[in-house]
């Protein structure tokens, strides 16, 4: 059984003030152009439909547009909302939808909705677990202990009670321990709402969204698309693509990748302006890309962002790559901080101050601390 596994679409999104909407546009044409070809059983949307909670009205139309057309094509598509999205509006006329084969997610209230598909080898079940917070879960299941996003995503999965003898696909959107993270993400500082992959031990394929760069985390049915376009510069040396999910007998997923092609490419341009500006320099290339350009100029060229939008017009951003830039920079390890957990923060703290480890003991009882201070 074949899925297109897609997420973080963004729609409406603005790129340095430049909307997207028409690139959208565009690759939703290409998805669409892959669909046909691959006619796949579903379509896995794992949340971020909209890059905001109140969508703009070019936002919604087009993604009415593409679910008609997937619509049109009897393709049933699958779909949760992202921490970008408004879970409540996303669903809105879900029951609706519904007969014609749009399933929508609704905002989580302890259940997650349960979709069942047959082939020759047996019974396929879809869950649909939008983007939770503990809070959330604790409010579904006041019983339970849950100190973290981990414990979170570990209730509400053992409450879906599935059947581990069949066939079974969950499509989330958390941030899943592990992931390689880009600028355009908003995921907290420390990891603090980090997911164990351990969660999803023993489903057969975890369709997840939330990270912008494909890749799988731990094992390779764990997997993030990535976006169909690149939305920042921190993303402009990734390959996006289309993940096709095919589930044989249990126990059996192949995986692979289509590349797309988007309308414009967003890429990094480098050199002084004379030698940006040289013809032998930018003929040949698509000149209409999306545009960072990193002036080496030791002095600062005047006008230098109209200057080269007559060369490059859908220039986004102009920076410089000096002797004075580099001396004004500040040094810091912030990325690298951002990637540590709060206890491995603190632990090394600790250490530094006082020329030893922590005990698990102490450790311990600093997790208590921070848990109850940010009541997660």
């Amino acid at each position: 059984m074949k899925f297109l596994h897609l997420s973080d679409l963004h729609l409406g999104k603005r790129v340095n003030e430049f909307s997207m909407i028409e690139d959208q546009r565009y690759i939703l044409k290409e998805i669409l152009s892959i669909v046909n070809k691959e006619k796949p059983e579903g379509i896995l949307i794992a949340g971020d439909v909209y890059d905001r909670s109140i969508p703009t009205e070019d936002a919604m139309r087009l993604w009415d547009e593409f679910l008609i057309s997937l619509a049109g094509k009897k393709v049933p598509v699958y779909a949760i909302s992202g921490n970008h999205d408004s879970a409540i509006r996303f669903s809105n006329h879900s029951a609706l939808v519904e007969e014609a084969g749009i399933y929508l997610a609704p905002a989580y209230d302890g259940t997650c909705q349960k979709y069942q598909l047959a082939d020759e080898n047996g019974t396929v079940n879809i869950y649909l677990l939008p983007f939770i917070k503990p809070t959330m879960v604790r409010s579904a299941f006041p019983e339970e202990e849950m100190k973290n996003y981990t414990d979170a995503c570990r209730v509400a999965i053992e409450h879906m009670d599935m059947n581990r003898e069949e066939r079974n696909i969950l499509v989330a959107h958390q941030f899943v321990l592990g992931a390689t993270r880009c600028d355009s993400e908003e995921v907290s500082v420390g990891g603090l709402d980090g997911v164990s992959a351990d969660v999803f031990e023993g489903i057969d394929y975890v369709a997840l969204g939330h990270i912008h760069g494909k890749q799988k985390v731990g094992k390779e049915t764990i997997r993030y698309c990535g976006t169909p376009l690149k939305y920042s510069f921190s993303e402009k040396d990734h390959k996006k693509s289309v993940t096709v999910v095919e589930l044989r007998e249990k126990g059996i997923v192949e995986i692979r990748e289509i590349p797309l092609t988007p309308l414009h490419d967003l890429r990094e341009v480098r050199g002084s302006y004379e030698e940006l500006m040289a013809k032998k320099n930018y003929e040949g290339t698509a000149t209409d890309d999306y545009i960072h350009a990193v002036l080496t100029d030791e002095n600062d060229v005047i006008d230098a962002v109209a200057k080269l939008r007559v060369v490059y017009p859908n220039l986004m951003k102009l920076s410089y790559d000096n002797k004075r830039t580099r001396t004004q920079q500040i040094v810091t390890e912030a990325k690298q901080v951002e990637k540590k957990t709060p206890i491995e923060l603190f632990s090394e703290f600790f250490e530094k101050q006082n020329n030893q480890e922590l005990t698990e003991e102490q450790k311990s009882f600093v997790l208590e601390q921070m848990e109850e201070i940010w009541e997660v």
